[in-house]
């Protein structure tokens, strides 16, 4: 199995992308000639007059350098264009262009996902929004051109770092913004993100949509067998060197993990032993409601027989240090430790049946597209415990039965 590792300690954009895919050694030729073949101006979308834009869109690869590392910088050529494109002129681009069904299909998908974010922030629906930044055709070589490349490169599957998403403002079309951007936030809800070095827009909403597309998984390297690595340079210099790193591998394929979703966390945790049991649900609440993934405390024995907890709580990389804040003024504690983890998890999604005795949310835990087991809610157990007069441990083993029996005829 080929697997693309995105290393982006300084996060990504769309041309970083491409910058990095081919400097992994794909033929440059064969990618301009694909990407000639794009029809900027489809019949029946109008298009200035005279000396207007040209049809097709001009690229350029070039070898540069970010903060002392050689990398590969791909340029289109700017012109006045039609800044406020909406989706379905996008969509006929993709359609009258000679690519592949695939790379036409992901490349329509992905602008949808766009429209659909873009639509969430402004309070609009998909079809109605008028791409800013992300119309222009630079943005659309890149996204395009991303699926061009996988596909060039015989990709089957994409593993991504936690993305450093920079910090600051930006000044776009909608004026200054602070990072990341509304759409960006959008398009990386649920996905791991950091913050790391100067303030600087670190992940575009070109690159955030191209992880949300592509990576199936997130953490550090895969095993396996390295093929070919790749640099791709940003506009800037930063402190960081502005470059996304991507690493080519044959890994395994068949294992059972590779069902299962794969990202990194930090523990932080501190041994107490001198203060009032009762302070300790207050503080784990606090530390849930700020965003920690989970709290416990453990009981441990110290030096000399002195009986203790340890307080821990795992929580995103990046975060750490807010935690740990919270702790030492929470606590009694003088200090902490922290750790990186590696998780292995199966996926997680909440589906609602109507049954017997009403509506219950099931927690559904999937490895890959099949269920592995489906919990209901502790609150709807409960509630349809009181309302039925039926003991909770008998309320959810009916409420398990009837889901597994309907799970059964829909198969």
């Amino acid at each position: 199995m080929r697997t693309l590792y995105l290393d982006c300690f300084a996060g990504i954009a769309g041309d970083m992308f491409l910058g990095a895919m081919l400097d992994l050694g794909l033929d440059e030729a064969e990618f301009l000639r694909t990407m000639r073949g794009l029809v900027l101006f489809p019949e029946g979308h109008s298009h200035h007059q005279g000396e207007g834009p040209k049809e097709h869109p001009e690229i350029t690869i070039t070898r540069t350098s970010r903060g002392g590392v050689a990398a590969a910088k791909v340029n289109v050529e700017s012109f006045e264009d039609h800044p406020h494109r909406g989706l379905a002129d996008i969509l006929a681009i993709i359609d009258a262009s000679p690519l592949s069904p695939e790379v036409k299909g992901r490349s329509a998908e992905a602008f949808r996902l766009l429209a659909e974010a873009e639509g969430k922030v402004h309070g609009m629906p998909p079809e109605e929004v008028h791409f800013h930044e992300v119309g222009a055709i630079d943005s659309i070589v890149d996204i395009i051109g991303a699926f061009v490349l996988l596909e060039m490169a015989g990709v089957d599957r994409v593993v991504s770092s936690p993305l450093n998403v920079g910090h600051g403002t930006i000044k776009c079309a909608h004026g200054i913004l602070p990072v990341p951007a509304p759409a960006t936030a959008e398009l990386l809800e649920g996905l791991p993100i950091r913050v790391e070095g100067g303030p600087m827009e670190r992940v575009t909403p070109t690159g955030a949509l191209l992880v949300r597309m592509l990576a199936g998984s997130f953490g550090p390297m895969p095993d396996g067998k390295l093929l070919a690595s790749g640099k791709g340079a940003g506009d800037r210099e930063s402190d960081i060197p502005n470059v996304l790193r991507i690493m080519l591998l044959e890994t395994e394929d068949g294992s059972s993990t590779d069902c299962f979703l794969r990202d990194e966390g930090v523990i932080v945790e501190t041994n107490i032993d001198d203060m009032n049991p009762q302070y300790y649900s207050p503080v784990m609440e606090r530390l849930m409601a700020e965003g920690a993934l989970d709290v416990w405390v453990t009981p441990i024995l110290m030096k000399k027989g002195r009986p203790a907890v340890t307080l821990g709580c795992l929580c995103t990389c990046g975060t750490e240090e807010r935690f740990a804040r919270l702790i030492i003024r929470e606590t009694t504690t003088l200090g902490v430790r922290m750790h990186t983890v590696r998780r292995l998890k199966a996926g997680a999604e909440v589906v609602e049946r109507e049954t017997g005795w009403g509506k219950v949310r099931y927690k559904r835990a999937l490895t890959g597209d099949r269920t592995v087991r489906a919990n209901p809610e502790y609150e709807d157990v409960r509630r349809l415990s009181l309302e039925h007069d039926i003991p909770l441990s008998e309320m959810r083993e009916k409420l398990i039965a009837e889901y597994e029996d309907d799970d059964a005829g829909r198969r």
